[in-house]
């Protein structure tokens, strides 16, 4: 009994600690879309504009963001 409680209280208060870090989380994928917002936008861009190896190169940056 004495081991489940003691499981239970590290697991109650480790689950608290890290709840703090969800802004920061929030935080760092809002500024992973508005970078690959702008590598999308300036390959869309580029591809009007007929520079088709820019847009494939900009638009290629921007899926690898996915991927990291």
């Amino acid at each position: 009994m004495k081991k489940l409680t003691l499981i239970l209280f590290i697991l109650l208060f480790t689950s608290s600690a890290f709840a703090g870090s969800c802004p920061m989380m929030a935080k760092n994928i809002d500024a992973k879309i508005a970078k690959v917002q702008e590598l999308r936008n300036a390959g869309v861009k580029a591809h009007e504009s007929g520079d088709h190896v820019k847009s494939e190169e900009l638009l290629g940056k921007a899926l690898e963001m996915f991927k990291g």
